[in-house]
């Protein structure tokens, strides 16, 4: 049991709070006014100092969340960025390819010449050639050794050897290589060599006498049943001459007129026009209509009958659908 001071004293606590709450129930500006005012201050205070010192901590959390979604975000964005690149590429290599066979087209157009589209695959050296290529088409596709090879600039090379879905094929700018040329125009002839450089052929006239200026632009004068070069191909321009008229050694310096470092679709020719087209292949001064429309791909002219009766249109071969025996390819 509670002893008697006890029990007064908590009596005495009793009366003291219900006193303080009939008072404070009342209103007015009595004795707790001060005192809550005093209390709500003071804790106020202390609210605000917490705020201050705690606020870096409170706001961590959410500005982790913030930091995670800008992360994720940036991964969104270039993931997206590289699919929009990788799709650039696509359709810039896409066209690329689009504009070598539309150039190689016009050149058979103006040229009459028939030709199976090839991709080139590699590029190296090959036995004793230093500057050869690789092609996606071979004997399957009625292609065979000393076949022309050529894009939409000109005369790019020759077939040297095959495989039953691939050939290799020697450009012209090896050191190794030769063609017969001729200046148009003129009609002086020479040879062409391969300098072994990509941007560089050098140009020997048979006539020591003739005249060669620089500008002057070259183009084949074919080979027996058009192998290994095929006529009226552009080959380059000149662009320095050394030595006087009479001098054994003059010799012309050409910049072939297909870049050999951006080869991409070539066409290897399997059947030369019937008439040498002499100068209208050319690409420049003229001599190429540009404004003509490309022939269609897989036109008429690949059977014996269209040999026979081959029009003045010329024609393609498609490399996945060889040409049957005897379409007269040779």
């Amino acid at each position: 049991m509670l002893s008697r001071r006890t029990r007064i004293l908590l009596a005495v606590l009793v009366v003291a709070s219900l006193t303080f709450v009939i008072l404070d129930l009342r209103g007015g500006q009595g004795p707790l006014t001060g005192i809550r005012n005093v209390a709500a201050n003071a804790l106020g205070g202390l609210e605000r100092v917490g705020a201050t010192v705690f606020s870096p901590l409170t706001g961590a959390s959410s500005w982790w969340s913030d930091m995670r979604d800008q992360a994720t975000k940036i991964d969104s964005l270039q993931t997206e960025n590289d699919r929009l690149q990788s799709e650039l590429e696509i359709l810039t290599n896409d066209r690329a390819r689009a504009n070598a066979l539309d150039g190689l087209l016009r050149v058979s157009s103006v040229g009459q010449y028939r030709f199976v589209p090839a991709e080139v695959i590699a590029v190296g050296p090959s036995q004793d050639f230093s500057w050869t290529i690789t092609i996606d088409a071979g004997r399957n596709d009625g292609i065979e050794a000393d076949m022309t090879v050529i894009n939409g600039q000109g005369l790019v090379g020759r077939v040297l050897k095959t495989t039953a879905s691939t050939a290799t094929v020697v450009l012209i700018v090896d050191a190794t290589s030769a063609v017969g040329g001729r200046i148009a125009g003129t009609e002086e002839i020479g040879i062409v060599s391969g300098s072994g450089r990509q941007d560089s052929l050098e140009f020997q006239l048979l006539d020591p006498m003739a005249e060669v200026r620089v500008g002057d632009a070259l183009v084949t004068f074919g080979s027996k049943g058009g192998r290994p070069f095929a006529p009226g191909l552009p080959i380059g321009e000149v662009t320095e001459v050394s030595g006087a008229p009479g001098q054994l050694t003059r010799v012309a310096t050409v910049r072939p007129f297909a870049d050999v470092s951006q080869l991409s679709v070539v066409g290897v020719v399997t059947k030369p026009p019937r008439v040498d087209p002499r100068d209208s292949v050319l690409p420049t001064k003229g001599g190429l209509d540009t404004t003509s429309a490309p022939a269609p791909l897989g036109g008429a002219g690949n059977g014996p009958a269209a040999d026979a009766e081959q029009s003045d249109s010329p024609t393609t071969e498609t490399a996945a659908t060889p040409a049957p025996s005897g379409s007269g390819n040779g």
